[in-house]
């Protein structure tokens, strides 16, 4: 009897010749699993906006699922190798998921030194993606600037990283991260991911969070004084916050007022927002 051939589908043949190297310097760790991918899409609302920003594409596992959500997609990559893969063969292997009206732009670019105006304008967009574990704080904190626009933001994160955006006062992997994030931001940890759905495999397990941006939020304070604030606090985040707050020269009579007996991590969003109108006051 004849051995049946066996033939690759286009899937089981993208997995098993790697078409992009993981690169160390760039902190990438290529998803490989379609059913995480497919939980990963599934993060996004699609509530507000109908631009997504892919950060980290790779070799465009999560990109197939978002795309078939019929947004307009911008993946934006560093790796040219990455880059090169995604224009030629990606396109070529999934010409049929993209829905005829959406739009799909490939973009080489640094997301940390990129103006997202060029590819937004004033528009609403999410941002989605396996982020790079090097830079993925620094990521947030770039959302957060622009957060004006951002309505919602999901994606995988080194376990721990999505954890403490995701954390509540009184713990100590509550810090700087998690208080600025949720200052402006509904954060949510939705589910943990094992090393050994990724080429490489990391070392580390990852996690999938979601933020919503609270609508019609108003912070009630100069904003450059309460980041101040909140990276002065945590600073010294043994100190209570009489001490670490020291460098601004409060008067007396507030210093002695009862969350400057506290330290930083016991502090919820809302008493340091309530910190920085106080202080706010007494500088004035």
């Amino acid at each position: 009897m004849k051995k049946k051939k066996f033939y690759k589908t286009p899937d089981q043949h993208h997995h098993s010749k790697d078409p992009v190297r993981a690169k160390k310097h760039l902190g990438q760790h290529f998803l490989k699993d379609e059913n995480i991918a497919q939980k990963i899409a599934n993060t996004l609302s699609l509530e507000n906006y109908s631009k997504v920003l892919e950060i980290g594409p790779g070799t465009g596992v999560l990109t197939k699922h978002i795309l078939a959500k019929g947004v307009d997609l911008y993946a934006m990559d560093l790796d040219r190798e990455s880059i090169a893969y995604l224009n030629d063969s990606f396109l070529l292997e999934y010409p049929l998921v993209k829905p005829s009206k959406s739009v799909f732009k490939i973009v080489e670019a640094d997301f940390l030194k990129y103006d997202l105006s060029k590819l937004f304008g004033d528009d609403s967009f999410a941002i989605t993606g396996n982020f790079p574990y090097n830079i993925s704080t620094q990521i947030v904190f770039k959302a957060l600037e622009w957060r004006s626009q951002i309505p919602e933001f999901t994606g995988m994160f080194q376990k721990e990283v999505a954890q403490r955006i995701c954390e509540k006062h009184g713990t100590k992997a509550y810090g700087i991260l998690s208080v600025l994030t949720q200052t402006y931001y509904h954060a949510e940890y939705l589910f943990t991911v094992p090393p050994s759905v990724f080429n490489p495999p990391p070392k580390v397990e990852s996690g999938v969070l979601r933020l919503k941006r609270k609508e019609g939020f108003n912070l009630g304070c100069d904003e450059k004084l309460y980041f101040r604030l909140v990276k002065t606090a945590f600073g010294q985040r043994r100190k209570t916050i009489r001490n670490s707050l020291k460098p601004f020269d409060l008067s007396e009579e507030l210093r002695a007022t009862e969350l400057f007996n506290l330290r930083p991590e016991q502090l919820s969003v809302e008493d340091f927002i309530k910190l920085c109108t106080l202080v706010e006051q007494d500088l004035s």
